[in-house]
Parts: structure tokens; C-alpha cells; sequence
């Protein structure tokens, strides 16, 4: 008698059509066509170099602050040894900062889509088993997590500071900072182990010979996208970042199509002061009776405590200097046309006839940060670095620090001291 045959049940039948399951440790889990050691190797060149960019234009802006000049500078306490590098910030050419942090900021947006399509290509690689097969695959493995980690932590935090006036939890210059040195330890022992076959990859149009190309999928799906394709999107992308964010360092037109640094916007004023504001006078409680006629600016030195109204300021030799404004979130201004009394002739009065001396500037501002700031004596002697009391012929507004306030050549947007009420000149 013949044997019966058993019809599969529902479920079996359901089963048996379903693919099997894959984890992410499986290599066939990850089946795009696009993944491979050369489209991998041109994305980590281009990061390369602008990732160096981003760490040396953020070192020097660190050093723009004069951090070991005075506490009240030095955002990133306990930084030890990893100040090493800090030296005296120089007065010229004027436009310094505004290059090197506008650079800063327009390369870290720009590298966005770069960063985000490498990551996407190794991820694979991220849940490769056995997690290290041996020492130097451990350091491999290690340099990889602090250069990712350390690049998400970087970018986030410095897009949020651009965009959103900082949200972070802590001090975003600490944060920011100490990231960096952890993203560089892993960024430097990443390069020094992949650079060399990346550069082969390259030089051979792919994978070198006898080598098997282990970025790339081992049942790839059908093509959608060439990886040539893939790179020109990535640029594209790029690109429209940098028509959408560089503008806030030019002057015109530009300046309107810049969405993505909204910070220092368009309509900033009238007349004379139509230029970009970071903070308002409203927003860190000036009144018009703190800056009215009662106001005076008190002036500490050897020969004792002076204090000058605007009208005493104004009676004095005035000087004029063309500077822009630069900040740390990469928009500044042109050059403006300042016009008021040399800090150098203000610390003589204070008994620095000579040579003058560092000075600590506080504010009217009572709240916030940098409310309080201290400048080098390079600073102070240069003969550009103005108490201004004018701009652009005009008396200042209260959003750009009326009754006075401080410019100088190549420092940070936050060392220009608005609203100021005291100079004190001396050692610091």
C-alpha cells in the first residue's frame, strides 16, 4: 500500500517561504551594492582633511580666548597638560578669527553628509564577531568606537550651539573641548592603521591585488545607485549645505540664503548699526536707565579711580578703526567703522604711560556669560583697540553696547565687551 503523503500545515508552509533570519553580526545581513573598500577609502580621505581643518581651526579658536590669561576667560577648568599649545592670540590680520572659526563652523556642516555615508558604509563592521581576534584587531576596534563616538559627540554639540543658542546639559566649551581630545586620540590611531591600505585602494582603482574587498557585500542586492553615483550625491548634499550656511560670513545677497547658521541674523538694527547682533540689551537686562545720563565708566589703575561720562570719553581724542565682528557660532560682519578712545591712551590716564598692561573689562550685563573678560596687553597696545562709542558715524544702539564698548582686532565676537562699566589695567 503506498505510503501517504502529509500536506505541510499552514504555518510550516509560511515558514518555509520566510528567509532566514539574520542577525547584524552576519555578513549577508547587509546586502547594499554600493558598500566597498574604495567608495569607503575616498569618504575617509575627504574626512581626512577636514576633519584636520575642524581640529586645528578649533584649537586656535580656544586659544583666540586667552584662556590661561585669566579665570574669567578660561571656560574648560582643569584642562592640565592639554593646554599645552595655548599661546598669546595675536591682534593681526584683523579678519583672523573671523577665518578661522568661520571655517570651522562652514567645514563641520559641510562635512555632515561625508561623515554620515562613512559611517553608513563600515557599519557592517561595527557588529563584526569575534569583537577582537587579536591585539592590534582590539586597537582597531577601540580607535574605532572614541573616533565615532568622539565625531557624533563633536558634530552634535557644535550643530546644537549653531542652531539652537546650545541645549546640551553642561558648558558647551568644556564639553566641546575635551571631546575634541578624545575624538582626536581615536581619530589619529584610526588613520595610522587604515591610511596605508586606504591610499592602496586608491592607487589600484579598488582592492589591491589578492585582497578580497571585505567592505563589500557578499550577496549583494540588485544595483540601484553606481557608487560613483552614490559619491556625487554625497557631494551634492554637501554642497547645498554649504549654499545654506556659509553666507553668514559674507556681506549681500549671500548672507539671506545662509538658513542653516541662523544665528546673527539679517535685520539687525537700522542705519549705522544695521549688523548682526548676538545678544540684545533686552535679553541680558539693560534698561535705558542703566545706560542713561547717570552712567559713568569707572577707569582703576596706579593713579588711582577714575570715572568719565560719554560726554568726558567723547570730549578726548577720538580714533577710528575698520573691524568686523566674529563669533564663535561662524557668523561675523564685514568691516565696521569704529570710532572712540585707544585703550592704550585710557590705560595712561590709569598711570600706564609706557607700556600698558593687560586689562579686565566688566559689563553692565548681569547675568550671562563672558558678562565680565580679560585682554592681553598685546591687545591693549594695539593702536585699533578702541573703547568705540560710535559705528559707522553714528552714535552706537543699545543692542551694539551703548554707552561704550569694546573692539578689538582678531578677538572673539565675546571679548568685545558690550555695555561696559569698568577697566581695571594691571597684571592679571
Amino acid at each position: 500500500m503506498p505510503e501517504r503523503r502529509r500536506t505541510p500545515t499552514l504555518p510550516a508552509r509560511l515558514t518555509a517561504r520566510l528567509p532566514a533570519l539574520r542577525t547584524p553580526a552576519d555578513p549577508g545581513c547587509w546586502r547594499s551594492p554600493v558598500r566597498g573598500a574604495r567608495f569607503t577609502a575616498v569618504l575617509g580621505v575627504v574626512l581626512l582633511a577636514g576633519l584636520t581643518v575642524l581640529f586645528v581651526t578649533g584649537l586656535l579658536s580656544y586659544a583666540a580666548y586667552n584662556p590661561d590669561l585669566d579665570p574669567v576667560n578660561d571656560k574648560t577648568p582643569g584642562k592640565g597638560w592639554l593646554g599645552f599649545y595655548l599661546f598669546a592670540w595675536p591682534t593681526g590680520p584683523h579678519w583672523l578669527y573671523r577665518l578661522t572659526q568661520g571655517l570651522h563652523v562652514t567645514v563641520g556642516v559641510v562635512l555632515v553628509p561625508v561623515l554620515l555615508a562613512k559611517l553608513w558604509s563600515v557599519v557592517p563592521r561595527l557588529f563584526a564577531l569575534p569583537p577582537a581576534r587579536s591585539v592590534g584587531h582590539a586597537l582597531e576596534r577601540l580607535s574605532l568606537l572614541l573616533l565615532v563616538g568622539g565625531a557624533l559627540f563633536e558634530f552634535l554639540t557644535g550643530l546644537l550651539n549653531i542652531q539652537l543658542d546650545y541645549l546640551f546639559p553642561g558648558s558647551f566649551y568644556a564639553l566641546h573641548f575635551y571631546g575634541a581630545w578624545v575624538f582626536l586620540a581615536g581619530f589619529v590611531t584610526h588613520v595610522a592603521l587604515k591610511l596605508p591600505r586606504a591610499v592602496r585602494v586608491l592607487r589600484s582603482g579598488g582592492i589591491p591585488r589578492g585582497g578580497p574587498d571585505t567592505l563589500a557585500a557578499p550577496d549583494p542586492l540588485p544595483a540601484t545607485l553606481s557608487r560613483r553615483g552614490a559619491l556625487v550625491m554625497v557631494g551634492a548634499g554637501s554642497l547645498l549645505l554649504l549654499v545654506t550656511s556659509a553666507g553668514r560670513s559674507f556681506d549681500g545677497p549671500l548672507r539671506r540664503t545662509a538658513l542653516l547658521t541662523p544665528r546673527g541674523g539679517t535685520e539687525q538694527g537700522q542705519g549705522a548699526n544695521a549688523f548682526q547682533v548676538n545678544k540684545t540689551a533686552a535679553a541680558v537686562g539693560i534698561t535705558p536707565a542703566d545706560t542713561g545720563e547717570r552712567w559713568l565708566l569707572t577707569v582703576r589703575g596706579p593713579a588711582g579711580e577714575l570715572r568719565f561720562s560719554r560726554a568726558g570719553l567723547l570730549a578726548m581724542e577720538q580714533h577710528t578703526a575698520a573691524l568686523p565682528i566674529a563669533c564663535v557660532e561662524g557668523w561675523s560682519t564685514s568691516d565696521q567703522l569704529w570710532r572712540g578712545v585707544r585703550l592704550s591712551d585710557l590705560a595712561a590716564l590709569a598711570g600706564y604711560p609706557d607700556r600698558p598692561p593687560a586689562v579686565f573689562v566688566e559689563s553692565l550685563q548681569r547675568s550671562g556669560s563672558f558678562r565680565k573678560a580679560a585682554l592681553r596687553d598685546n591687545q591693549v597696545r594695539d593702536g585699533r583697540s578702541l573703547l568705540a562709542l560710535e559705528v559707522n558715524g553714528a552714535p552706537l544702539s543699545p543692542d551694539h553696547g551703548y554707552p561704550a564698548r569694546i573692539i578689538v582686532p582678531a578677538a572673539p565676537g565675546v571679548l568685545n565687551t558690550k555695555w561696559v562699566e569698568t577697566l581695571t589695567f594691571g597684571e592679571l
